[in-house]
């Protein structure tokens, strides 16, 4: 009898421990993404992607044993309304880290809140100058615009198309590129023959297109996100102008070749491998993954998962891999982020250190082409 009321207590026990265990409070993770607004290209994949990751996470057990609670907010991509809402995910829903922002004018605004509150942001924005110089509480998944830029260069350079063109955007996005695009230029020999801006919400670009046409240019780079380059690409069709057009990074979805229509064709812009995940060699370190992502993306919202969805994949993937090193606090969350090697994400293959919260390298673009409505890589 004694017997089998101890087996019983024991039982009992066990079975209290495991549900402690498994009720054990979520780690919460805070993200801001422009869902609406001009920026929503960037910020609805990157919320149906954040969602996804956690929701399989969550399915498999959590992360040693708790799961993750994403709490989301829509900045609609305003950096004012961005800065109020990582204010209310730090002080109201006590998240131990931040997701995003989707765009670089936003992160900029949101980096005094997180250094000052001392919460890791792990940005999905572009803009070199997130990270460089290097901010202790903040990181980013999306590609550097330096390495965009330098990828364009070096295409151009082999090429001995050494006459440039600049038709960049006026916010954070397009001054971070116009910034790179001038400092690079002599290292690859280019020669920048017009210099122009045209506004996020402006809808033609005939006039600086026009004063292009009267230079010198052998190849003409647009910096921006949508809608403006698609418009710049109808534009210079209209004027038919035949000299080649590349674009920033910052297009490289299939949107952009919606709303450009046939005025896409031959256009080429440096892109994280995800749009190409198929043509890559098995040897790719990164394939595995990007073909996986795009799968679950497919399946879950019947669309192809885009390079700016995989910025988000890998934030999640990178605060779970710290997670499963121990990390539960802001604080080690950071640390554990800081001490990431190897990571095989969706951008590139990421390499943190106290020196580089970028992580990512030259290999972490491909030179794309859009061919018959699709993106391609150029050989």
């Amino acid at each position: 009898m004694n017997i089998r009321i101890l087996s019983f207590l024991f039982a009992a026990l066990a079975l209290l421990f495991s549900t402690n265990v498994f009720a054990a409070a979520p780690i919460k993770i805070g993200a801001l993404f422009a869902v609406t607004g001009p920026a929503a290209f960037l910020g609805e994949p990157e919320r149906n992607t954040a969602k996804m990751v956690v929701d399989e996470i969550n399915k498999a057990g959590g992360v040693k044993g708790r799961k993750l609670e994403l709490i989301s907010y829509d900045t609609a991509g305003d950096a004012t309304k961005a800065v109020q809402l990582a204010t209310k995910l730090i002080k109201d829903d006590k998240v131990v880290a931040i997701i995003g922002p989707s765009t670089t004018g936003e992160t900029m605004a949101v980096i005094p809140v997180v250094e000052k509150e001392q919460v890791p942001l792990i940005s999905c924005s572009a803009g070199s100058k997130i990270t460089d110089p290097v901010k202790k509480w903040v990181f980013k998944t999306a590609q550097n615009d330096s390495l965009a830029v330098g990828r364009i260069f070096d295409y151009l350079q082999k090429r001995k198309q050494t006459n440039v063109a600049l038709l960049t955007v006026s916010d954070g996005f397009g001054a971070s590129g116009r910034e790179q695009l001038k400092a690079q230029a002599s290292k690859y020999g280019i020669k920048i023959v017009s210099d122009d801006t045209y506004g996020p919400k402006d809808t033609d670009m005939t006039a600086q297109l026009t004063k292009i046409r009267g230079s010198q240019a052998q190849a003409i780079i647009c910096w921006g996100t949508n809608p403006g380059p698609a418009v710049i690409a109808k534009n210079a069709r209209q004027l038919g102008i035949k000299t080649p057009l590349f674009m920033s990074h910052g297009v490289s979805s299939k949107k952009f070749i919606e709303l450009a229509g046939d005025a896409a064709e031959g256009i080429k812009l440096p892109s994280g491998k995800v749009l190409v995940a198929d043509q890559l060699p098995n040897s790719d370190q990164q394939k595995k993954s990007l073909l996986s992502f795009v799968k679950d993306y497919q399946n879950h919202y019947k669309a192809e998962g885009d390079h700016f969805g995989g910025h988000a994949w890998d934030a999640v993937m990178l605060i779970k891999g710290a997670i499963e090193k121990g990390a539960d606090s802001a604080q080690s969350i950071r640390d554990g982020l800081e001490k990431t090697r190897g990571f095989a994400g969706i951008g590139g293959t990421f390499n943190y250190s106290a020196q580089d919260h970028a992580g990512l390298g030259k290999d972490a673009f491909v030179l794309v082409e859009v061919k018959k409505r699709d993106w391609v890589v150029v050989k």
